[in-house]
């Protein structure tokens, strides 16, 4: 049985950071994407104290977290496909040494 509990550990804590940019936590964020939402929600903030429509505001706060989503998400992918790579590995050594072992 091949070692993934390193990379089964990465894509817990990174599912973990995904459902917490889910839930507009800024913990997970990384230091351009937290500019970004701070900079959104102060655009925004600016604009309805001078009475205007935050729309833009809301449509770049909605921008980074999309942009976080994905990084998550892309991160994930990666985790779980060098997961599979590694279980694939050791399959094919495991029916390798079955088979040189037969005599």
């Amino acid at each position: 049985m091949p070692n993934t509990r390193r990379l089964d550990r990465e894509i817990e804590q990174t599912t973990r950071k995904l459902e917490a940019v889910r839930q507009r936590e800024m913990w997970p964020l990384n230091g351009r994407e937290r500019r970004a939402v701070l900079a959104g929600l102060a655009s925004g903030a600016r604009k309805v104290v001078r009475g205007k429509s935050p729309a833009r505001a809301e449509r770049q706060l909605e921008t980074a977290w999309g942009v976080a989503e994905s990084r998550l998400s892309g991160e994930i992918t990666a985790l779980e496909t060098e997961r599979q790579r590694v279980l694939n590995e050791a399959a094919t050594a495991k029916a390798a040494k079955k088979s040189s072992s037969w005599w």
